[in-house]
């Protein structure tokens, strides 16, 4: 009797893997269709991811908390070197799980001059796979022209975060606005 009950647990040990594999998520990786958006901007407007496709590549950071101190960082790095950024055919976006509010107050204090995004739900963050404890982990993604994921930066450092986002623009060959 006691074989029959460990072969039962490892039956039932096998099964539950099996199953939850089945629905389990893939990874969001590099090749991908980034998640499309809809999201509350702190310029007012709303963005939707699915507009810039065919027209533009967009990044999206997505950064821990506005008002905190490596957030607030990240984003005076972006704003105070927008020009170079803004060389590329690119529209770049911060992102947050904050209320539109918030990044409101966060984007006039840090003189950001690109738009920050709430998510207050989550949901697009989840589908990002940033989430977690209710707040996005710091990770950068770069969605080329076609709406594909062309890179992911999963170690973003506040204090060089513009300048490693031109080297990456460079890198991934993303073209130069005309003059």
């Amino acid at each position: 009797m006691q074989n029959f009950g460990a072969f039962s647990l490892r039956a039932l040990c096998v099964l539950v893997l099996s199953v939850s594999s089945m629905f389990a998520k893939a990874e969001l990786k590099v090749g991908d269709m980034a998640p499309d958006f809809t999201l509350e901007a702190s310029d007012g407007k709303t963005y939707q991811l699915a507009d810039f496709r065919g027209k533009q590549a967009v990044v999206l950071a997505w950064f821990p908390r506005a008002f905190t101190s490596g957030c607030t960082v990240e984003c005076k790095s972006l704003a105070e070197n927008g020009d170079s950024i803004r060389k590329f055919d690119v529209t770049y976006f911060m992102a947050s799980t904050d209320p539109v509010e918030k990044n409101a107050e966060f984007a006039d204090e840090t003189e950001a001059d690109f738009p920050l995004l709430s998510d207050p739900d989550g949901e697009v963050a989840k589908a990002y796979e940033v989430f977690t404890r209710g707040f996005a982990r710091r990770y950068t993604y770069y969605i080329d022209v076609d709406g594909v994921i062309s890179h992911i930066d999963t170690a973003v450092k506040p204090s060089t975060s513009a300048e490693d986002m031109i080297a990456n623009l460079e890198k991934l060959g993303v073209s130069q606005r005309e003059s």
